[in-house]
């Protein structure tokens, strides 16, 4: 059984697939966190984002594991585990621009699909019903409103006791979707068989338990 849900950045997608997948009882597969990594490593080399050339190049230096433990899905880059270095606001930016090159997607799609085929997965992103999992039982197209996104990023990050502004998020997220929608290469869209789910007014135990009901009854 496999579970797509796509939706644009902060919509809540690995908060919801993470819930979905543990009562179901499968594996969550967060594949922006495989995105992230490699901006990781074009952050640490001093890589220009913009120079597709140079990140192409980069790649081979670059390996990436997916593994999952009692604890949930862990992400290596090289070796490292670099699952708690990935969620900063630098790295997800660089992640937006870079995931539009055709071999920044290329390197990572065999691992996403592999993972799929060999388990009963929710999986999440920004193509997963429309180009890395076409053919999944379940299709969940997750979105909010700007504000709402922004708003839950903005709490996210002052829990963590980081200082941030409320409307360079916003616009931040805003500008994550333009590009994200807009990309020559997989664009951000619902797939013609996704149910589109706005979760701006809902609670997360609410959205959790329609996707589960949904899953249910497919």
């Amino acid at each position: 059984m496999n579970i797509a849900i796509d939706g644009p950045a902060g919509a809540g997608k690995s908060t919801v697939a993470k819930r979905v997948a543990g009562e179901l009882g499968m594996i969550y597969v967060d594949t922006g966190a495989l995105y992230r990594a490699i901006a990781l490593y074009l952050l640490n080399h001093a890589i220009d984002g913009d120079d597709e050339q140079a990140v192409e190049a980069a790649l081979k230096g670059i390996r990436i594991e997916m593994k999952h433990d009692a604890e949930g899905q862990h992400i290596l880059l090289n070796g490292d585990d670099v699952t708690g270095n990935i969620r900063t606001e630098a790295v997800g930016n660089m992640a937006s621009k870079t995931s539009a090159y055709g071999a920044v997607r290329a390197k990572l799609l065999s691992l996403q699909q592999d993972i799929a085929k060999e388990n009963d997965v929710v999986m999440d992103g920004r193509d997963i019903g429309t180009t890395v999992l076409p053919g999944a039982e379940v299709k969940i197209f997750l979105t909010a409103s700007v504000e709402v996104r922004a708003k839950r990023r903005y709490d996210e990050l002052t829990a963590k006791g980081e200082t941030c502004d409320f409307d360079r998020i916003a616009a931040d997220i805003a500008a994550r979707d333009e590009q994200d929608r807009t990309r020559a290469l997989s664009p951000l869209k619902q797939a013609e068989d996704a149910y589109l789910l706005d979760s701006s007014g809902f609670t997360i135990d609410e959205v959790v338990a329609e996707i589960i009901a949904r899953t249910k009854a497919a």
